[in-house]
C-alpha cells in the first residue's frame, strides 16, 4: 500500500521560507510523477508544482522564481522549497503521486498525504 506522509509546515512571517518534506512507501518515486496541490480556505485544492521522473519539474505562475521542487530518489522523498513567502501562499499544502506523466488535474492522481499547514502572516 502506498503512503504519502508530509511534513515541514508551519508558521511563518512573510518573506520567510519553510522547506516541505514528502516521504513515500510503497512505490518507488522513480517510475511516478509527483506533485504538490494546496487549499486555502473556501477554495479548491490547485496544483503548485510537480516532478517526473526523470526530474522535468512545473509550476504553477504565481510560485515560478520562489518555490522549488525536488526529490531524493534515494530517500525516495520529494521537496518544496519555499521562499519569499506571501500571505497568499496560506493554505494546507499536499502531496501527491501520480502513475504516469504529467498533469495538474487532481483528480488524475492515484495516492494522496494527509496534509500540513502552511500560514504565513503578514
Amino acid at each position: 500500500q502506498v503512503q504519502l506522509v508530509e511534513s515541514g509546515g508551519g508558521l511563518v512571517q512573510a518573506g520567510g521560507s519553510l522547506r516541505l518534506s514528502c516521504a513515500a512507501s510503497g512505490r518507488t518515486l522513480s517510475s511516478t510523477f509527483m506533485g504538490w496541490f494546496r487549499q486555502a480556505s473556501g477554495n479548491k485544492r490547485a496544483f503548485v508544482a510537480g516532478i517526473s521522473r526523470n526530474g522535468w519539474t512545473t509550476y504553477v505562475d504565481s510560485v515560478k522564481g520562489r518555490f522549488t521542487i525536488s526529490k531524493d530518489n534515494a530517500k525516495n522523498t520529494v521537496y518544496l522549497q519555499m521562499n519569499s513567502l506571501k500571505p497568499e501562499d496560506t493554505a494546507v499544502y499536499y502531496c501527491a503521486l501520480r502513475v504516469g506523466f504529467y498533469s495538474d488535474y487532481e483528480g488524475s492522481y492515484d495516492y494522496w498525504g494527509q496534509g500540513t499547514q502552511v500560514t504565513v502572516s503578514s
